[in-house]
């Protein structure tokens, strides 16, 4: 066989190997999984909630937490009784008694439709809600109020979104129950209907008054 035979075997040899190890699967990394499973983990977790009707059953990372600091101003000329309704801050869910949050907007459909229920919640419940206004104008936001009625103790401006987002909020209305340390025990995703009303905010509400380890279920 001449050289040039030999050479051109060895390429083919050379190229078979390559062409099989080409072929060969190739195995991922079990790190550069992680971000993947984590994600369909996730995915899984919301078509969940959604399929079920239950938004309440979102994922939150909060729960068990202190809630973010934040600070957030009043809507401007926003009164109550002839007073000017104050924001309020994290400082203020944190003063001994247990609260609620619950974030809303004037554009929103849905806020409209749970009105009714916040304000059967202040009365029945006697907890402080605490109005966070999300990306809304203070003529809407206050007009608003003035037609359905004001249940919050304190309505903070949140124009940006910005405070919505350190809260994990996915979409208004949102609602939240914190303990009087501080610390988020409930999130109520979607608007407040009756059976909401009465079989989960009233209930936890309670429980966690009486601090009871029931109430963060």
């Amino acid at each position: 066989m001449s050289m040039t035979d030999k050479a051109a075997t060895s390429s083919e040899r050379v190229t078979e190997r390559v062409t099989e190890q080409d072929a060969r699967p190739r195995r991922a990394k079990p790190l550069t999984l992680l971000p993947v499973v984590i994600f369909v983990a996730l995915a899984g977790a919301f078509y969940f909630a959604l399929q079920s009707g239950d938004p309440s059953k979102l994922p939150s990372a909060l729960i068990g937490k202190r809630v973010p600091e934040f600070a957030l101003p009043p809507v401007p000329e926003l009164k109550e009784d002839g007073k000017p309704v104050p924001g309020f801050s994290s400082d203020d869910l944190a003063r001994g008694k247990v609260s609620v949050v619950n974030v809303w907007a004037s554009w929103c459909i849905p806020c409209f439709q749970e009105h009714p229920l916040l304000v059967e919640l202040a009365r029945r419940s006697g907890a402080p809600i605490y109005g966070m206004n999300y990306k809304d104008e203070p003529a809407n936001a206050r007009r608003f109020l003035g037609r359905l009625g004001n249940p919050f103790v304190a309505v903070g401006a949140d124009r940006r979104g910005r405070v919505a987002i350190d809260w994990g909020v996915y979409g208004v209305p949102e609602t939240f129950i914190v303990d009087g340390t501080g610390r988020i025990v409930y999130k109520h995703v979607g608007p407040i209907d009756a059976r909401a009303l009465e079989q989960k905010l009233l209930p936890i509400i309670a429980r966690t008054r009486a601090g009871t380890p029931s109430a963060l279920r």
